[in-house]
C-alpha cells in the first residue's frame, strides 16, 4: 500500500467508526473540488451547494460499500456526478438528440488569447450553454469521461453525447467570436 492509500484507508475506517472529526476531514479534503464539479454541471451556485450537500450525505451513508478499488476521491467524484445527473433528471432536463435541432457551425473559429481574463470569458461562455450542452461538455472536456460513460450516466446514446459535445464547442466558439466583435 502506498502512503496516500494508507491515509485514505485510515480516514475511511475512522469515518466508518462514526468519528465526526474524520468525516469533517473527508469533507474538507474533497468538498472544494466536488463543489466545482457541481457548479459546472448545475450552472447555479445555490443548486451546486444543495447537490454537494446531498452527495456528501450519500458518501457517508454508502461509505461501507467503498472497496478501495479506486481512490476515495474518484469514488466521491462518481457519487457527486451521479447526484448532479439525478437532480437534473428530476428536473426533467431534456437532452437533444442529433436530429432534433440543427446548429450551424460557425465559419470562423475562435482562437483564445493568452491573457488572464480569457479563462473567465470561457467560463462565462460555458455558463451560457443550454443545460444539455453544458452537462455533456463538462463531463467530457472538464471531468474526463468518455462518450460511452456519458451516455450511460445520462441515459442517452453515444451519438447524442458526441452531438451535444460538438454543438457545445460550436456554441462556445460562437459566443466568444460574438463577444470579440462587440468588444
Amino acid at each position: 500500500m502506498n502512503k496516500a492509500y494508507d491515509q485514505h484507508y485510515e480516514l475511511v475506517k475512522r469515518c466508518l467508526d462514526g468519528n465526526r472529526r474524520a468525516q469533517f476531514e473527508l469533507y474538507q479534503a474533497y468538498s472544494r473540488a466536488m463543489y466545482n464539479i457541481c457548479y459546472r454541471m448545475m450552472g447555479r451556485r445555490e443548486d451546486a451547494e444543495d447537490v454537494l450537500q446531498n452527495a456528501f450525505v450519500d458518501v457517508y451513508t454508502k461509505l461501507d460499500s467503498f472497496r478501495f478499488e479506486s481512490s476515495v476521491g474518484a469514488w466521491i467524484k462518481r457519487i457527486v456526478v451521479n447526484q448532479c445527473i439525478n437532480e437534473l433528471k428530476r428536473r426533467k432536463m431534456v437532452f437533444l438528440e442529433l436530429m432534433d435541432q440543427v446548429t450551424e457551425v460557425p465559419q470562423e473559429s475562435y482562437s483564445p488569447k493568452a491573457d488572464p481574463g480569457e479563462v473567465e470569458r470561457i467560463k462565462k461562455a460555458i455558463d451560457q450553454l443550454p443545460d444539455g450542452y453544458r452537462i455533456v461538455f463538462t463531463l467530457y472536456m472538464l471531468e474526463g469521461y468518455d462518450h460511452k460513460e456519458i451516455s450511460q450516466f445520462l441515459g442517452i446514446s453515444e451519438g447524442a453525447s458526441k452531438s451535444q459535445y460538438s454543438r457545445a464547442k460550436s456554441r462556445i466558439n460562437q459566443i466568444l467570436l460574438d463577444k470579440n466583435k462587440v468588444g
